[in-house]
């Protein structure tokens, strides 16, 4: 949910275009060729409102399918869920192994609002009423019968013919895949929730404390004492610190603080720590100047190589209610102030971020971009999916070690629910389907660059074993229902 799942992040991820690039989201898409398996995009008229038996309304939804390793007519197909942000493509990462080894189509569905598949042309709040997680459910379900249908068309199959499914998601997305599990047990035979935010959080202290065990004493303390720095900084000479880190356009002073601390989060999640740790150590070591090197960071790695730019935290830019390709910043934060929260305060002893990054803030932020009565009911979302406490079966759980998401994900393992921790330095978000370092970003999946690649590889090694038993299951169910 890059971080506001510094979800606005890397996986569309980049967007998870250029979200994976802010660590506040997590979508799909990298535009280099070979990045994709496709970009061919294609169309479906999706139900705007899937809880009213009186409205009628439908839009178009963009979608996207690799059938080269489908094995016709009776091979599974592979669902990747785009999370929130622009879906551009089916990337080339890990899932395109699996889709070979199991001789799978793969499509791809765009989650409802954002990147092509607007409903409306405004994005005021009163027209985001059907942005959630219930209708992107309900969304990723009609789409399934409407694709297997026309499957069944092209095939020249006759009557109620189902191939085997199989979900997969990352962050945000992952999330949507466990909970279809969790809503839909017949519509798939099993999931895989890869770094999967499954548990709202109202206050999210638990994010900021894995940034300081992820970076270790050394450079956790070097984090802390630039924070204040900045902060200093904020008071004596407004105007200049924020040119040093390029972020003159953020007038709200606890806005730019959010932004510095969500850079440094970057380096975390995206299995990147050494980019961080070893200047700012090394200039604590030396006397150097830490705001200047953590600026640096920002500048040449943050905004160089992953593309952040502070006008994602400007609310000037979040409160724009046209339809841009920088949409998807508002319209998560949208899903944040209603549904999710993760609210990434504080914590109240040993903190790395200002405390004024606190819930007031965040609830003010909702307030300021959305009005009156926008609130997030983490409660009820909790109720509704049960949490880390999900009761469902044949769902796949995997997190990096070094991610601060894993915490709003399901840490412990059961027989009908495995969840697999990679541990190793670089290990963050989705180390399972991106491989890792992510920087740029690498969408192929390669574990080769990881610091440990063997423990990425034993983890996929038990997705591939789930996925191979589910699979043969579900088969048996569908030629038995025959």
């Amino acid at each position: 949910m890059a971080t506001a799942i510094g979800f606005l992040i890397l996986l569309s991820y980049l967007s998870l275009s250029h979200g994976l690039v802010q660590p506040r989201r997590i979508s799909h898409g990298l535009s280099a060729s070979g990045k994709y398996l496709t970009r061919d995009e294609l169309w479906f008229n999706q139900t705007l409102d899937h809880f009213s038996p009186y409205d009628h309304r439908r839009f178009r939804q963009r979608y996207y399918e690799y059938l080269d390793h489908l094995r016709v007519p009776d091979g599974p197909i592979f669902l990747m869920i785009c999370g929130e942000g622009p879906c551009n493509g089916i990337p080339n990462d890990y899932i395109s192994v699996l889709a070979k080894k199991f001789e799978a189509g793969v499509v791809s569905l765009e989650h409802r609002y954002y990147g092509k598949s607007s409903p409306f042309n405004s994005l005021a709040t009163e027209n985001l009423k059907y942005l959630s997680s219930k209708q992107a459910l309900s969304d990723l379900a009609a789409f399934r019968g409407y694709y297997q249908e026309s499957l069944n068309v092209k095939l020249n199959r006759s009557g109620k013919v189902d191939n085997p499914w199989f979900f997969f998601g990352a962050s945000y997305s992952g999330a949507l895949s466990a909970w279809f599990r969790l809503k839909f047990p017949h519509l798939t035979c099993g999931s895989l929730a890869s770094s999967a935010v499954v548990r709202a959080v109202y206050e999210f202290p638990e994010f900021d404390q894995q940034i300081g065990e992820s970076a270790g004493p050394e450079c956790k303390a070097a984090l802390q004492e630039t924070n204040k720095l900045v902060e200093l900084a904020l008071k004596v000479n407004n105007k200049a610190v924020k040119v040093l880190f390029n972020a003159t356009e953020l007038d709200v002073d606890t806005d730019f603080l959010y932004f510095v601390a969500d850079a440094q989060v970057m380096a975390f999640q995206y299995g990147n720590p050494d980019k961080l740790c070893v200047p700012l150590v090394e200039a604590k070591k030396n006397g150097g100047d830490l705001v200047e090197a953590y600026a640096k960071y920002v500048r040449e790695f943050c905004f160089g190589v992953f593309g952040l730019s502070a006008k994602t935290y400007s609310r000037k830019h979040l409160l724009d209610t046209a339809i841009t390709p920088e949409s998807s910043d508002r319209l998560w934060w949208f899903q944040v102030c209603t549904e999710v929260a993760y609210f990434q305060v504080a914590p109240a002893n040993d903190s790395i971020r200002s405390h004024q990054v606190n819930t007031e803030y965040h609830l003010n932020l909702c307030k300021t971009l959305f009005g009156e009565g926008v609130y997030p009911e983490v409660d009820a979302t909790n109720l509704y999916y049960g949490g880390d406490r999900i009761a469902a079966t044949k769902i796949v759980f995997t997190n990096g070690s070094q991610d601060p998401w894993r915490h709003a994900s399901k840490q412990t393992s059961s027989p009908d629910l495995p969840s697999y921790i990679v541990t190793c330095h670089n290990c963050g978000h989705g180390s399972d389907l991106r491989g890792c370092p992510q920087s740029p970003m690498i969408i192929e999946g390669d574990s080769k660059n990881c610091s440990s690649p063997d423990a990425v590889n034993k983890v996929r090694q038990h997705i591939v074993e789930h996925i191979d038993l589910w699979l043969s299951e579900c088969r048996g169910v569908l030629r038995s229902s025959i």
